[in-house]
């Protein structure tokens, strides 16, 4: 496993330390958020469904056995996670360098 993808596979173990007991869970989509999405499949008990920026993100949440909504069948999430393209060097990110959306 490459330098990155480690980092990668790090954020999203440390993004899970922050899904508490959610009813909604917002997902995004990329690289970093696959990672994410593996972890999210071992603690699908602790939360009602996600919901999801993408199809791509749909069905990968659905293969981890994750219960997926529309945003507009639910109340706003209580946590959103994504991954960031780019930093600027005042620590704004910017998201979208993919296109997925």
């Amino acid at each position: 496993m490459s330098s990155s993808n480690i980092a990668k596979k790090q954020a999203a173990i440390e993004a899970i330390k922050y899904i508490k007991d959610c009813s909604v869970i917002g997902v995004g989509t990329g690289s970093t958020v696959n990672y994410f999405i593996k972890e999210l499949g071992k603690i699908r008990n602790r939360f009602d469904y996600a919901v999801s920026s993408s199809k791509a993100t749909t069905e990968l949440l659905k293969l981890e056995g994750v219960a997926v909504t529309e945003l507009n069948n639910c109340d706003d999430p209580d946590i959103y996670v994504d991954g960031a393209d780019e930093a600027t060097l005042h620590r704004q990110l910017i998201k979208g360098g993919g296109g997925a959306h």
